[in-house]
């Protein structure tokens, strides 16, 4: 990693994808200088108001193949980069279940069809179990009383987003890293100070005006909502699915009963308060899986807006910028950011040491290079 050890690097933006580059560059030997408009606590990051599902079987239903490989990339990648945090992040790979009531049945057959048929023309996923009642209670009994059927994910995970996000907080401040809380300087006027080889644009929807119509993907807000409980009642061994025709939820349960509860997908750039609407439709949903949740307390209801391009497939850019320095785009990740990630992270050191990354084109990012007047698509 000559290339990187002996780099000047600007990473705009905090988020998951920023708080994640400028460690690895660091651990790599970079010049890192790290800014973005929050604070350390990611509190305006779409990554701090997610359910972090590791599940790329499950996204089939609604994703492009590329972005599945992505995910089962990034399943095994995700244990390597935690171990080499000095804080701990709770990280599970139990799988997923997929739970519908008896009026949803015809649903549920469509559904798991079209993630049969997905399996079966991707050998890196592995096939889905039909669970009967015995099955179900055996693997999650807790809701063995409600449901007689289910079906089940094997090889997917999960982990907890904000212990990630805070684990990588406290491994910024004991690397080289220079660290600009509350500042979030152009990309444009970082490459004309001529200080940086590289400046990196990870700053989501905050780079709108730089992804255009005109440059073919412009970027907009895809709203999303969560409810995080403490449901001590509650003893779920693994992310969990409910489909519903109006109302599909899931359900990710963290350490010490916590659990993240969601669904809604708005396309809309609104950071209000969540609506009393998707409140009571999401905590309906979630009662109809557990009884105790009943009981649970509500310790937030959260929003906010995923960035997201036209395609609804994450994009990388490498431009030219002022002078000598390099300008590097990542944008797009919608509402797999975790899922993906590591993904991303491996294809972007690849491109900042040679200036192609065999990664990308294997699982299909799209790579958008018109640095040198060239494009490198790989998707």
């Amino acid at each position: 990693m000559d290339s990187i050890a002996q780099g000047r690097f600007a990473i705009v933006g905090a988020g998951l994808m920023g708080r994640l580059l400028a460690v690895e560059l660091a651990q790599a030997g970079g010049q890192v200088d790290l800014y973005d408009q929050g604070g350390p606590d990611a509190a305006l990051s779409a990554a701090r108001v997610a359910a972090a599902m590791l599940a790329p079987l499950a996204e089939s239903a609604i994703t492009e193949n590329n972005v599945v490989n992505m995910g089962v990339h990034s399943l095994s990648r995700w244990p390597e980069i935690i171990a080499k945090l000095a804080s701990p992040v709770f990280f599970q790979k139990n799988g997923t279940l997929i739970l519908w009531h008896r009026q949803d049945a015809n649903d549920a057959e469509r559904f798991i069809k079209h993630l049969q048929k997905n399996q079966r023309s991707n050998p890196a996923l592995t096939a889905p179990e039909m669970l009967d009642s015995a099955r179900l209670l055996e693997i999650e009994p807790s809701v063995a009383d409600r449901f007689n059927q289910g079906l089940y994910l094997p090889n997917e995970g999960q982990l907890d987003n904000r212990q990630l996000l805070n684990a990588l907080a406290i491994e910024l401040s004991t690397l080289p890293v220079n660290v600009y809380w509350h500042q979030t300087p152009e990309p444009q006027a970082l490459e004309q100070s001529g200080r940086y080889d590289w400046v990196i644009d990870s700053r989501g929807l905050g780079a709108k005006s730089d992804w255009p119509e005109a440059k073919g993907n412009s970027l907009r807000g895809v709203r999303g909502e969560v409810i995080r409980l403490y449901a001590p009642e509650v003893n779920l061994l693994r992310p969990t699915r409910l489909i519903h025709p109006r109302y599909p939820i899931y359900i990710a349960p963290k350490e010490n009963h916590i659990y993240v509860v969601g669904a809604t997908e708005i396309e809309s750039d609104d950071h209000s308060e969540m609506s009393v609407r998707s409140a009571m439709e999401l905590l309906s949903a979630v009662y109809t899986v557990h009884s105790g949740f009943a009981e649970a307390r509500i310790l937030e209801m959260a929003t906010q807006c995923r960035p997201t391009l036209k395609n609804n497939l994450p994009e990388v850019r490498i431009e030219n910028g002022a002078g000598s320095t390099k300008r590097l785009s990542i944008n797009g990740l919608y509402r797999h950011g975790f899922m993906i990630a590591p993904a991303i992270l491996d294809s972007v050191i690849e491109l900042l040491i040679s200036g192609s990354s065999h990664t990308a084109k294997k699982l299909g990012l799209n790579v958008a290079d018109t640095s040198m007047n060239k494009a490198a698509a790989c998707a």
